[in-house]
């Protein structure tokens, strides 16, 4: 069975350049082009690998990367124009495995592929057979399907975006820890906390407005005053 490989990249020449090239090296390559359009993909379908831009449009590479890695351990080299030491640092502590920047050598990119895809097969080769486990939390009315990015509460669907379903996520699967504002902070934005209450209270205010039935009295998601929030009981 063929390496399966998906690219998440808008600019349409340099996407047909690398899926071309690649499939003449024997893979099996998917094109999306833009964020919102690869998280389908990556929700559809097991792939080996991921060639991730980090400019892209709709949903940027590195909320891509951070809505991915809340569920998935899929490989990653991001493929950017960026040459800055900070943002390579920063793709890699979202949980990218390797970086490459624009404009690359097709050689040495494939040779990169081939390199991650021979790490993951070592690594993983003592594996016989992996059985899909499907990652559902159920909390009071709240279904919580890590699989699929998806929350609903009574069976209706509740729309999150990454940030509120990560926040609510890490309540729901540590329910008897109280998570200070830094703690959340660290956890969700991946960054260093500078007292930045604000951009926490609106993502909190934001998700007691969608899963909570009284959003001034919460249920779910509880303040401890002083301390920072956890999960409710039930």
């Amino acid at each position: 069975m063929k390496t399966q490989i998906l690219l998440v990249e808008d600019d349409y020449s340099i996407s047909d350049m690398v899926a071309n090239y690649l499939r003449k090296e024997g893979f099996d390559v998917v094109c999306t082009y833009d964020g919102e359009q690869g998280i389908q993909a990556v929700m559809s379908q097991q792939y080996d690998l991921v060639l991730l831009d980090l400019m892209l449009p709709k949903l940027d590479g590195l909320e891509f990367l951070k809505l991915v890695r809340v569920y998935n351990t899929t490989p990653v080299l991001i493929i950017s124009a960026k040459d800055d030491d900070v943002d390579k640092v920063v793709g890699l502590e979202f949980g990218a495995d390797d970086y490459i920047v624009k404009p690359f050598s097709l050689i040495e990119l494939t040779a990169r592929v081939k390199a991650m895809i021979r790490r993951t097969t070592k690594y993983s080769s003592t594996v016989v057979e992996k059985k899909s486990v499907s990652r559902v939390l159920k909390v009071g009315e709240l279904t919580i399907n890590v699989d699929d990015f998806t929350v609903t509460k009574n069976d209706q669907d509740i729309m999150l975006t990454s940030k509120e379903f990560q926040i609510l996520y890490l309540l729901a699967s540590n329910p008897n820890k109280v998570f200070t504002k830094e703690h959340i902070y660290r956890a969700v934005w991946n960054e260093e906390y500078y007292s930045d209450e604000n951009s926490i209270n609106v993502q909190i205010s934001r998700l007691r407005d969608k899963i909570e039935d009284r959003s001034s009295k919460p249920q779910y998601i509880k303040t401890l005053w002083g301390i920072g929030y956890k999960l409710g009981e039930f």
